[in-house]
């Protein structure tokens, strides 16, 4: 992986004018969650689930303690989660999950005769692209469309959740909720001091010195 934003550490500016008391609470609360914690989801959902994140977003070669992605989708499973919008052809949020995973289960069942987390990763991901182009066959997707699910909710909330968190937005340069400080170079290739430095080619140790500094 490639470390565009060197030296960058979005957490140093957890006790600076960046952050407010209420970031600075999101923030520890999702640092503190466990990757195996579960709530809502059943205990072969929640591995059918944690297979399918280490399928889209890598992560056990690149850093020691991947995100908990699994675990932070679950625990905003709670019956009434809504995200004030959805798309009409698919159930609420914690149903829709619910549904997949149990169809995905069974899709492994029917094509490979295993369940999902013992197939290794190159069948895994061909079984995934093969729900992504439509060619579902177990009955338990019902009226929820698999490639929509693929879609709108499975790629979608995975990778909200990966760069929910501090180690995702250390790889974009993010600096996290624009409160109290907010941003003030708005215009195009113009940042803030206080915002992460991009290492463009020939310029990597000058981006080095400057991010390590970012508070």
């Amino acid at each position: 992986m490639t470390d565009k934003y060197p030296s960058y550490d979005v957490l140093r500016k957890r006790n600076g004018p960046s952050w407010n008391d209420k970031t600075r609470a999101v923030i520890d609360e999702r640092l503190a969650l466990d990757r195996f914690e579960r709530r809502h989801l059943s205990e072969r959902q929640f591995l059918t689930l944690m297979a399918i994140c280490d399928r889209i977003i890598p992560q056990n070669a690149v850093r020691p303690r991947p995100t908990p992605l699994a675990a932070f989708i679950d625990r905003q499973l709670t019956p009434d989660a809504a995200e004030g919008y959805r798309d009409s052809r698919l159930p609420p949020m914690a149903r829709a999950w619910m549904q997949g995973l149990d169809a995905i289960e069974d899709e492994a069942a029917l094509c490979e005769n295993a369940s999902f987390t013992d197939l290794g990763p190159i069948r895994q991901d061909a079984l995934l692209s093969t729900l992504s182009s439509g060619a579902a066959r177990s009955h338990l997707w019902r009226d929820m469309p698999a490639p929509l699910f693929f879609k709108k909710r499975l790629l979608h909330d995975i990778v909200s959740a990966y760069y929910a968190f501090p180690d995702g937005w250390n790889e974009i340069g993010f600096g996290g909720p624009a409160s109290p400080r907010g941003y003030v170079r708005l215009g195009f290739d113009r940042r803030d001091p206080w915002e992460a430095a991009e290492a463009r080619p020939g310029e990597e140790q000058q981006a080095r010195r400057e991010n390590a500094d970012v508070r």
